[in-house]
């Protein structure tokens, strides 16, 4: 062996101890290896994607419920607006029928029937416009005049209209307000209409009880869901569709308090007004511990602006 294998066998074991000793100095100083995460056991993921399953099943049938009952609405609108506008045409002629048959006992009694149809016509006068003005809207007559509004503002004459309403029953309202950074895009006059006739329709409905409103901003859907909570069924905004069992008598007994549209009428412009301002009205069903106590939810969603 010569002097140049030497030099080449002492550089190799000079290598060899070196990287040995660097790799022990990295072993001492690496982190401890980090335990395996708990996996769930089959039990515990059979009983995770059954619970999941219970509350998409829940899901499912509250939106085929508002679909079913959405769609009658839409359906059966002819139907709907003859009966609405059926009841004070009916006190009309009953009314002017007794006048034509002499079977009022003296002028003073004459003069009260009259009355009574005038103040039928006006309530029948006052059917028709609202029933045109959203069929107008719809149709695009009348144009809407979207634009980003304060949500506090609108909370503040929504309170303003429903306030009085709803302590003359002994109802209790509470309007939440809302962040006065929020704004949303939609038509200002039908926009107050359509939070009215939900907070309207839900006092007329209540013998007692509560009844709240608030707002919760979603950037994620671009959307604002305005909750009005009350203390109804969640059936309570759902009506008959056999409508047109009633008779003429029937609706002319019924028709001296029948001075404004029906909750399911008002229900049905509701969603049309919201839809033609992108929103969407839902009747959500928020379970109870007990089934005795009642709890409705609407949930009115419209655009979010971008300011």
């Amino acid at each position: 062996m010569g002097w140049s294998d030497l030099i080449y066998v002492g550089m190799g074991l000079g290598l060899g101890l070196g990287s040995s000793s660097l790799w022990r100095r990295r072993q001492k100083s690496a982190p401890p290896p980090v335990a395996a995460p708990h996996e769930p056991t089959p039990q515990e993921i059979q009983l995770e994607e059954f619970d999941a399953l219970c509350e998409q099943l829940k899901q499912t049938q509250l939106a085929y419920q508002m679909a079913s009952e959405m769609s009658q609405f839409k359906g059966g609108f002819l139907a709907r607006t003859s009966h609405e506008l059926r009841s004070p045409l009916s006190t009309m002629i009953g009314t002017l029928q007794l006048i034509l048959s002499d079977l009022c006992d003296d002028p003073a009694e004459e003069r009260e029937f009259v009355e009574q149809a005038h103040v039928a016509a006006l309530n029948l006068v006052k059917l028709i416009d609202e029933i045109i003005s959203v069929a107008k809207t719809e149709h695009g007559t009348d144009k809407m005049d979207i634009e980003p509004i304060q949500l506090a503002k609108v909370f503040d004459e929504v309170d303003d209209l429903t306030y009085l309403q709803a302590a003359n029953r002994s109802i209790r309202l509470e309007i939440v307000p809302p962040d006065q950074g929020i704004y949303v895009l939609a038509d200002l006059p039908r926009f107050r209409q359509v939070l009215v006739n939900l907070i309207d329709t839900a006092i007329a409905q209540m013998e007692e009880g509560s009844i709240c409103v608030s707002a919760h901003c979603s950037p994620e859907s671009g959307c604002v869901h305005i909750w009005v909570d009350d203390q109804r069924s969640v059936s309570a905004w759902s009506e008959s569709w056999d409508l047109l069992k009633h008779d003429l008598e029937s609706d002319a007994t019924k028709s001296s308090n029948n001075s404004k549209v029906s909750s399911g009428m008002k229900l049905l412009m509701n969603q049309t007004l919201l839809t033609l301002m992108n929103g969407k009205l839902e009747v959500l069903a928020v379970p109870s511990e007990s089934e005795e106590s009642n709890f409705n939810r609407t949930q009115c969603s419209i655009p979010l602006a971008r300011l």
